[in-house]
């Protein structure tokens, strides 16, 4: 292979690398519980249609629980209300189910096992990486104790918020 056609194949493949398509923009959140202990990690992953979250809990409470990003990237225990309400740069009303809604953090409800661990992929097609997420005050990744019911303002009546991890680079 002379250096000339070396030449062209490293460019074509930094060129691929730099291209949108093969861009990978990643984010992570780091959740802790109301006593600082380590409960999972969710992966925001930047993709054509808005964000894909992997999520990954390791030591949960069972049950149904309310899944969102909220607005302020700030996670202070035990009540995590620094995190602010559901990221909502629209000002729409909450709720899957709200015909003026949803908010832009509003997601489904995560069900954990009785084990405590939990692997799901979630798409949110109403964020993405540079909308905020990352800019500002930042936003956070909170789990509620109860589930989210798709229509009460202002967070679905989720209940407490049991975990919360900042998203961040």
């Amino acid at each position: 292979m002379g250096h000339k056609t070396i030449i062209a194949v490293a460019a074509l493949a930094l060129a691929a690398l730099a291209s949108p398509a093969f861009a990978v923009d990643k984010a992570t959140a780091l959740l802790k519980d109301a006593d600082g202990k380590d409960v999972g990690k969710v992966t925001l992953i930047a993709v054509p249609s808005g964000v894909l979250l992997a999520v990954d809990l390791t030591d949960m409470p069972p049950g149904d629980h309310g899944f969102h990003i909220h607005g302020i990237g700030k996670c202070v225990a035990p009540y995590f209300k620094t995190a602010g309400g559901h990221f909502n740069p629209e000002e729409d009303e909450h709720g899957l189910l709200n015909e003026a809604g949803p908010h832009a953090g509003d997601m489904p409800n995560i069900h954990v096992p009785a084990s405590g661990k939990l692997r799901v992929e979630v798409l949110n097609q109403s964020v993405n990486l540079g909308m905020g997420l990352l800019g500002g005050e930042g936003t956070a990744i909170v789990v509620h104790q109860g589930a989210d019911d798709y229509v009460s303002n202002p967070a679905g009546d989720a209940g407490p918020r049991i975990a919360c991890g900042v998203i961040s680079k």
